[in-house]
C-alpha cells in the first residue's frame, strides 16, 4: 500500500510529466494501446496460430521509437507550451480518481481519443464524492486546530512562542494557541522549591570540598556549609536568560557568603550570628540573580554547619571549654549577687524604717515633754512651793528607782540592821517591771525579821549602818 500510494502521488503531482495540459492526445492512460506489448520494444506480438495479419503493419515515422502524438508538421505535441485550463482539469481528474471517482469514456490525460486497453487512466470527478471530500478536509482542519488546546496546572505558567519568539504568558487553566508549526508553548513549574548545597562534594553530605573553607576578618579559617532554596519567579527570563540555573545560584551564593564572612569575626560566624549572616546572604543573592535577569526567586538560606578546620579542632575545643567555664562562673557570681543584693537592700530598708520610727518616737516624746512643762508652768504660777516639792519628789523617785540604795529611818530604836539584799533586789526589779514610776516600797525594820535568819546558813552579820541623821523630808520641812 505504501509503495502504491507513493507511485500514485508521483503520478498525480509529477510536474515533469509532458502530458500536462495536452488534451488532444490519443492515449487515455499514458500506456500503450491494447494490442501493444508492455515490454517497451515497439513491435507487436503475432498470434501463434500462424495466420497472416489481415492489416499490414503501420509504418511509423523515424522518431527513434517514440509513440508520442505529433502535430501535422511532424513536431511532437509535448513541445508545445501547456494550456493552464487543461492543466487544472487534468489535476482535478487525477485527484477525483484517487478518491474513487468515475471518469468519462476515454478520460485519460488528454481527456479524449480512444480508450486505452489497460484502463489505468484517472477518472473524472464524480459529483456525489465532492461533499464527502469537503467534510473530510474540514474534519482534518478541525483536528489540526484542536491540537492548539492545552491545560496549565495550578502553580504552573506557560510561555507561548510564535516561530520560536516570545509572544505571551498564560496562567493556570484551559488555554489555546495557534497549532504547530505556527506556535508552541513551554510549561514552567512556579511552585517547585529547588535546593543546592554549597561546601559539600557530590559524594555525600559528610564530604567537604575546598569551597567550604572561608577566611574571616580576624584571619581565621572556618569550614562553612550552607544550603540555598529557590524557585522560578519570572518564567520568561528563566527560559530565555538561563543555561544552568544551579550553577548560577551556586556561584552567586558562594561569592556573597565569602564577602560576608570576610568582613565578620570568626566567633560571630561560628557561634554568635549565624541567622543574621543567612538573612544578609539571602538579600545579596537575590540582588545578584535580579541583576543577571535569571528570573529566579531566592526563598531561604540556611547555614547547615560552621566549624573550624580539622587541623585546629582540638585547640578550638579547648577554647570553647574555657569559654563555657567562664560563662558558668559568671552565672554563679550573678546568682550570688542576686541573693546578697536583695538581702542587703532589705536590711537597709529595715534600718531606714527603724530610724524613721525612732525619729517619730523622739519627736513625740519631746512634744509630750514640752506640753507637760507648759502645763507645769501654769500650775507653778499658781502654787510654786507645792509644784517644786512635787517635782523634787518625782525626780528622786526616778533616780532612786534605778540604784541599789536603801533608806533607813534613823529614828528607829534598833541600831542593828539586817539587810536581805537579794530579796530587796528582786522586789525592786519586780516593782520596776510591774509598775514603773510607782511608789517605792520601804523595807521592813530589822527587828521584825524572823528568828530563823540567825541560823548558821544565813550570811554573817553586817556592821550597823550609821545613822544618816535627820531625813530629807524633815530638813525640807524645817526649811519651810
Amino acid at each position: 500500500m505504501r509503495r502504491f500510494g507513493g507511485s500514485v502521488l508521483r503520478r498525480l503531482f509529477s510536474l515533469g510529466d509532458p502530458r500536462w495540459g495536452q488534451s488532444g492526445s490519443g492515449q487515455g492512460s499514458g500506456q500503450p494501446s491494447g494490442g501493444q506489448s508492455a515490454s517497451g520494444q515497439g513491435s507487436e506480438q503475432k498470434p501463434s496460430s500462424g495466420e497472416p495479419d489481415r492489416d499490414p503493419p503501420r509504418q511509423d515515422p523515424p522518431d527513434n521509437g517514440s509513440r508520442e502524438p505529433r502535430r501535422p508538421d511532424n513536431r511532437p505535441r509535448s513541445e508545445e507550451p501547456p494550456d493552464l485550463d487543461e492543466v487544472w482539469r487534468d489535476f482535478n481528474r487525477r485527484l477525483s480518481g484517487m478518491f474513487g471517482g468515475k471518469g468519462r469514456q476515454g478520460g485519460g490525460f488528454g481527456g479524449g481519443g480512444r480508450s486505452g486497453g489497460g484502463g489505468g487512466g484517472f477518472k473524472a470527478p464524480n459529483v456525489k464524492t465532492g461533499p464527502a471530500f469537503g467534510f473530510v478536509a474540514l474534519g482534518g482542519v478541525l483536528v489540526w486546530l484542536a491540537t492548539g488546546f492545552y491545560i496549565v496546572q495550578e502553580g504552573q505558567s506557560s510561555i507561548v512562542l510564535r516561530f520560536g519568539e516570545f509572544r505571551t504568558t498564560t496562567n493556570a487553566g484551559f488555554n489555546w494557541r495557534l497549532p504547530y508549526p505556527f506556535e508552541s508553548h513551554e510549561i514552567v513549574n512556579l511552585s517547585q522549591i529547588r535546593q543546592i548545597t554549597v561546601g559539600v562534594r557530590g559524594g555525600g553530605a559528610t564530604s567537604r570540598s575546598r569551597d567550604s573553607l572561608m577566611l574571616t576578618k580576624d584571619e581565621n579559617m572556618v569550614d562553612l556549609q550552607f544550603a540555598v532554596q529557590y524557585r522560578i519567579g519570572n518564567p520568561k527570563d528563566y527560559l530565555f536568560n538561563n543555561v544552568a540555573t544551579d550553577d548560577i545560584v551556586a556561584q552567586a551564593a558562594e561569592t556573597v557568603m565569602r564577602e560576608i564572612v570576610g568582613r565578620s569575626m570568626s566567633d560571630t560566624v561560628l557561634y554568635e550570628n549565624k541567622e543574621g549572616i543567612a538573612r544578609e546572604a539571602l538579600s545579596a543573592i537575590q540582588a545578584i540573580a535580579d541583576r543577571y535577569g535569571s528570573g529566579l526567586s531566592i526563598v531561604d538560606v540556611t547555614i547547615q554547619n560552621a566549624q573550624p578546620p580539622e587541623e585546629v579542632q582540638a585547640a578550638f575545643s579547648d577554647a570553647i571549654k574555657a569559654g563555657q567555664d567562664a560563662e558558668r562562673l559568671k552565672n554563679e557570681g550573678q546568682a550570688y549577687a542576686n541573693d546578697v543584693i536583695p538581702r542587703a537592700r532589705g536590711s537597709a530598708e529595715r534600718l531606714i524604717q527603724e530610724a524613721e520610727a525612732y525619729r517619730e518616737r523622739v519627736i513625740a516624746t519631746a512634744t509630750g515633754d514640752a506640753d507637760r512643762f507648759r502645763k507645769i508652768v501654769v500650775e507653778y504660777n499658781k502654787a510654786p512651793a507645792v509644784t517644786r516639792e512635787r517635782m523634787y519628789l518625782e525626780a528622786m523617785q526616778q533616780v532612786f528607782t534605778n540604784v541599789s540604795k536603801v533608806m533607813v529611818d534613823s529614828r528607829s530604836n534598833s541600831n542593828l540592821l539586817y539587810l536581805p539584799l537579794d530579796r530587796l533586789m528582786q522586789q525592786s526589779a519586780a516593782s520596776m517591771m510591774g509598775a514603773p514610776g510607782g511608789p517605792m516600797q520601804s523595807p521592813q525594820p530589822a527587828s521584825n525579821a524572823p528568828a530563823s535568819a540567825a541560823t548558821p546558813e544565813t550570811p554573817a552579820q553586817q556592821p550597823a549602818v550609821p545613822s544618816p541623821g535627820p531625813s530629807l523630808r524633815d530638813r525640807l520641812r524645817d526649811a519651810r
